[in-house]
Formats: structure tokens, C-alpha cells, sequence
């Protein structure tokens, strides 16, 4: 078939010269609805979503066993004490805070980069980013003792005249992560419009259809409502690119503002970013690749896809390996004994098994990923995924722990041990994590249908004229 100049233009888009497609042929814009679409209106449960709802619920059930018994009890029951204030609280606060830096960053910079491969993985990303900030939510929230003044930290008008410690970077996140939660459960949901209007003109059932049609907001798909949705959806894309910044930045202030050996540093808001991207990737591709096995949408989340999240993952990783070193260049060519001596604890202190489990976890397996042969394996990208997610959890225990555990003076040194009620609620929070993930697969469509066909020849007027 003659191909035209802008069709050409089009599927080099697509296909570039010895790369996997971003999307595999054969595709029109009836498949694309069609195949995406029966994922959730006629695609019978199977047993593999059965079996992960089940195990979701499960913890979702321990959650909130292990919530209970606190409410019941108090903090008294996690592993915290005086010097370790902080634990598993915050640890898991900031890992899950960075779980949730993927999704925006796909959505968001992407979309201002022009980079097509990110419409098949930036739904599940973005619904991956809520999840994963509603379970991060939880901890600083559970760790107030009295969650039902958790509002005492919002500076509302009150008889009593008392108002939020400004000063206190525990203040500046909850501004922060609940700012990044809005922009991102909005730019979220005006995403999905346009696909919702496609589940509700395809849906057989009343019912379905009905909310379907009250969620799609009127959505008639006129060259009007594209023009203000492609306006909406870049500026809040605009808005949204600054606050991957800016949140984890805002969080590594929880240590960096602080006089503590280990934690007073600069590199901390870069260093913590970059961490947060990492690990954000890697979760990605640990949700990526069973979905596309699973539900055999392989053609359309391609090798291309996983690949890219790969190389970014490397690169990233390379970031955090240069946090580490520039974290011990400074603590030797400065003159600040005690920051010596914090890098000799986490080196052959108690914790030292933790720390060179991180190093092994987050630096060294990683850099398999050169290898070309490696970083195309779906098998080997979701081991390398789960090694990075273990490995980033590690230096959050380790940033908060070993700093806290031995600082000026020691006679205040002391210990950490987590609890079984500390690793139930972690654990739940997992579930919990699991559990609306594969709801939101049931729900709504996973994969972007309407920027899928934005990727096929045909959706280039000139294309057209020149098939027609």
C-alpha cells in the first residue's frame, strides 16, 4: 500500500528504526475499544483476579485488626520508644510516598515531552501514584496517637486560638502530600472522562450504564469538549510536573532540617527524589508485567514499554548510588566527627546488615540492566523491580533508624525492634495497596483507550485522505 509523507511521519512515531513498537499492528480503533472495554464489561472474573482480590482483602482485614488494637491501646504497642521515636511509621510513610511519584511523572512530564510509549502504562500508573499516597496517608495519621484530632494540623478557625507549628517540616507535609493527593486524584478522573463516555455507550447493563453515563459528566465527544479537555488535561499536567518535585523534596525536610548526625544534610531533597522515581519505576513494572500476561495485552503494553522503564530505573539508580557516596565524601572531608562516626555505625554497627543489603539491593544488582539481554527480560525486569522495592524500603529503615538509635550522646543510645503489630499494619497496608488495584482493573479501563488510537496511522487526517 502507498504510504503518504504524513503517514510515514506517524508510524515512525511508532516504530522507530530497530526498536519494539509502542503499539503492535494490527490495530484499528474498533479493536483498541473493543479489547480494552471487555476487560471490564465482559471479561469473566478468572481465577488469577479472584485469588489476588482474596489475598488483598485478607490484609486489608489485618489492617484493620492491627488498627483496632491501636486505637485500643496506643503506640505503646508498635516498637517505638525513647531514642527511636520515629520507625516503621515513617519509614513506610516515605516509601509509599515515593511508590506514588511514578504515576504523575508518566502522566504528567511525559505527556509535556511528547513521549508516546507513556500512553499505555499511564492510567494504572496514575491509579498506582492515589493508592499508593491513601496508604502513605495512613501512617503520619495512625502516628498522631488520637487520629480523630488528625484535623488539629490543618490551620482552621478555632475558638482556642491554636494554630499548626508552622516551623515543623511534619506541618509542611501534610500540605505537601495532600496537595500532590488532590492534583492528582483530579488530573486522574479528567483523564478517564473520555474513556468512561466509551464504557458507557458500550455497556449492555442498565445499571453499568447508568453510572457510567453519571461519571462521564456528558461527555458527547465534540470537537468542543476535546478542545477543553486537551486544555484542561495540559494544564493540569503543568501543574502536577512541579509537585513530583516538590513533594518528596518537602519530605526529605523531615530529616535534612534536622541537627541529627546522618540526617542534616543538603543532598537529601535530589537524593530523595531520584529515590522516589526509583522506586515508583520499579513498582510499575511489578504491576506491568503480570497484567500483560494475565490479560494479554502484551501488544499494547510492548517489550518497548518495559524496556524504557528499565533504562530509566538504571539511570535513577545511578542518581541514588551518587546520594550515597556524596553522603560519605562529606561526612570524611567535613570536620563533624559524629557524622563520621554515624557512617562507621551504619557500616559495622547492628544494623550493618541492613545497610549492605540496601547496597547490594539498590547499586550493585541493579547494574545488570546493562546488559541488553537482562534489561529486555520480563522475568528479570520484575526480580531486578522487587530487589529495588526491598532495597529502597531498607534505606528509609536505615536513614531513620541508625540516626536515631545512636546520636550526641550515649548514654540516650537505645535500640529498635518492630513489633507484630508494626509489620501487621505494613503488611495491610500491602493488601490494602493490592486490593484496590485490582478493584480499579474491574472498574474502569486499565490501559488509556482514547491515546491508544492517537497512536495508530489512522488518527492522522492526512493518513486517511490518502488510504481513503
Amino acid at each position: 500500500m502507498h504510504q503518504g509523507p504524513d503517514e510515514k511521519t506517524v508510524l515512525q512515531d511508532v516504530l522507530e528504526p530497530g526498536e519494539p513498537p509502542v503499539l503492535a499492528p494490527g490495530h484499528d480503533f474498533g479493536t483498541v475499544s473493543d479489547k480494552i472495554s471487555a476487560i471490564v464489561l465482559r471479561r469473566p472474573l478468572g481465577l488469577g483476579w479472584t485469588g489476588a482480590a482474596f489475598i488483598g482483602f485478607v490484609f486489608v482485614n489485618l489492617l484493620l485488626m492491627a488498627v483496632t488494637w491501636l486505637f485500643l491501646r496506643g503506640v505503646g504497642i508498635w516498637g517505638i520508644n525513647v531514642p527511636v521515636a520515629w520507625g516503621f511509621a515513617i519509614i513506610n510513610f516515605v516509601w509509599w510516598v515515593g511508590i506514588g511519584h511514578a504515576g504523575t511523572l508518566i502522566s504528567a512530564i511525559l505527556l509535556l515531552l511528547k513521549q508516546t510509549w507513556r500512553n499505555s502504562i499511564n492510567r494504572f500508573a496514575e491509579a498506582m501514584t492515589l493508592f499508593a499516597v491513601a496508604c502513605a496517608g495512613m501512617f503520619p495519621l495512625f502516628h498522631v496517637g488520637r487520629p480523630w484530632l488528625a484535623y488539629w494540623l490543618f490551620p482552621y478557625p478555632n475558638s482556642m486560638g491554636v494554630w499548626p507549628q508552622f516551623r515543623s517540616p511534619l506541618v509542611w507535609d501534610v500540605f505537601a502530600v495532600s496537595t500532590y493527593a488532590t492534583v492528582s486524584a483530579i488530573f486522574w478522573f479528567v483523564g478517564l472522562i473520555p474513556d468512561i463516555a466509551t464504557l458507557r455507550d458500550s455497556a449492555k447493563n442498565p445499571y453499568a450504564r447508568t453510572i457510567y453515563g453519571l461519571l462521564a459528566m456528558g461527555w458527547r465527544g465534540s470537537a468542543r469538549h476535546w478542545k477543553r479537555y486537551q486544555s484542561v488535561y495540559l494544564l493540569l499536567a503543568g501543574l502536577a510536573t512541579p509537585l513530583v518535585l516538590s513533594v518528596h523534596t518537602v519530605v526529605s525536610f523531615d530529616f535534612a532540617v534536622a541537627q541529627l548526625p546522618g540526617w542534616h544534610t543538603t543532598i537529601f531533597p535530589p537524593y530523595f527524589v531520584a529515590g522516589a522515581i526509583y522506586s515508583g519505576f520499579a513498582m510499575v513494572l511489578v504491576l506491568a508485567i503480570p497484567i500483560r500476561h494475565y490479560y494479554g495485552v502484551s501488544d499494547m503494553i510492548t517489550s518497548r514499554h518495559l524496556e524504557n522503564a528499565a533504562k530509566i530505573m538504571l539511570a535513577t539508580g545511578l542518581i541514588v548510588a551518587y546520594g550515597y557516596f556524596m553522603e560519605i565524601f562529606m561526612a570524611f572531608y567535613g570536620t563533624n566527627i559524629y557524622e563520621r562516626a554515624i557512617v562507621w555505625t551504619r557500616w559495622r554497627g547492628p544494623y550493618a546488615p541492613g545497610y549492605w543489603a540496601l547496597i547490594a539491593c539498590n547499586i550493585l544488582i541493579p547494574q545488570v540492566l546493562w546488559i541488553p539481554k537482562v534489561r529486555k527480560s520480563p522475568f528479570w525486569q520484575f526480580v531486578i523491580s522487587m530487589d529495588i522495592l526491598i532495597g529502597m524500603w531498607l534505606e528509609r529503615f536505615i536513614i531513620v533508624v541508625t540516626s536515631l538509635h545512636r546520636d550526641f550522646l550515649p548514654s540516650s543510645w537505645g535500640m529498635y525492634t518492630p513489633t507484630r503489630w508494626d509489620w501487621a499494619t505494613y503488611l495491610g497496608t500491602l493488601g490494602f495497596f493490592l486490593f484496590a488495584f485490582v478493584l480499579f482493573i474491574r472498574v474502569l479501563p486499565m490501559i488509556t483507550i482514547f491515546e491508544i488510537k492517537a497512536l495508530l496511522p489512522e488518527s492522522e487526517p492526512h493518513a486517511v485522505e490518502v488510504k481513503a
